[in-house]
């Protein structure tokens, strides 16, 4: 009897419960091969650092919003020049910002969740359906709506399987591994931004609160759509 992604999905949810990340990316390759693409917000070069190790050629999807801080696309072009065989797939919107400016104003400040939507959810989603599994960065530390993230999961929404190879990391580990490989890192983070999305919605999180509170502050937003 054939098996479904779902049931690989969830075969592998528990066989690599406890698995490293060089290990879920082992099985990544060796699942699915060039079917597969790895996600970056261009904070950081970790996640693509790491499945450069398991595959030079890989694909990185990056989330072109148009409202992202200039030092995040420098970023992006940054990954081009240290990685020079990965391929950079760029995800946008139908409408341009100004298009959708013209439509319906800055939904930024009037409806960042429609805005969400249309700049992030509907480009990964579009994305995503050329791919049999993609590569996050999620960790369980970033939130509380990310606890329980799983190394492997059935991705329901946008029907893949979903990998989540350094969920487990705590915070000094991630840093570590920055630290110790010389990993390129958006400059925001220095100047205290630890959570980094589009520029009308990302602020300095406040001493104590948690790395994602700067994202939509005060809006009641916690998350873009992407993960949950």
């Amino acid at each position: 009897m054939t098996t479904t992604a779902q049931e690989l999905a969830e075969r592998a949810e528990r066989e690599l419960a406890q698995a490293s990340a060089a290990e879920a990316l082992a099985w990544t390759v060796s699942t699915f091969g060039d079917d597969f693409i790895v996600a970056s917000n261009m904070q950081d070069a970790v996640l693509i650092d790491l499945a450069y190790q398991a595959k030079r050629d890989i694909d990185v999807l990056f989330l072109e919003t148009g409202y992202h801080f200039a030092e995040t696309i420098g970023t992006r072009d940054a990954v081009s020049v240290v990685y020079p065989e990965v391929r950079i797939v760029n995800a946008e919107a139908e409408q341009s910002v100004a298009d959708q400016e013209a439509e319906f104003g800055l939904l930024n400040q009037t409806d960042p969740t429609r805005c969400c939507f249309l700049r992030k959810v509907v480009p990964l989603r579009q994305t995503l359906s050329g791919y049999a599994a993609w590569v996050t960065g999620v960790r369980r530390v970033d939130a509380p709506t990310r606890a329980n993230t799983p190394i492997v999961q059935w991705d329901d929404r946008n029907g893949l399987v979903k990998v989540n190879p350094i969920a487990a990391w705590s915070d000094d580990e991630f840093n570590r591994y920055i630290a110790d490989h010389a990993i390129l890192e958006n400059p925001l983070v220095q100047e205290g931004y630890p959570s980094i999305g589009c520029a009308p919605c990302t602020a300095k999180p406040l001493p104590g609160q948690d790395a994602r509170s700067g994202r939509w502050a005060g809006s009641g937003k916690t998350e873009c759509g992407l993960h949950g």
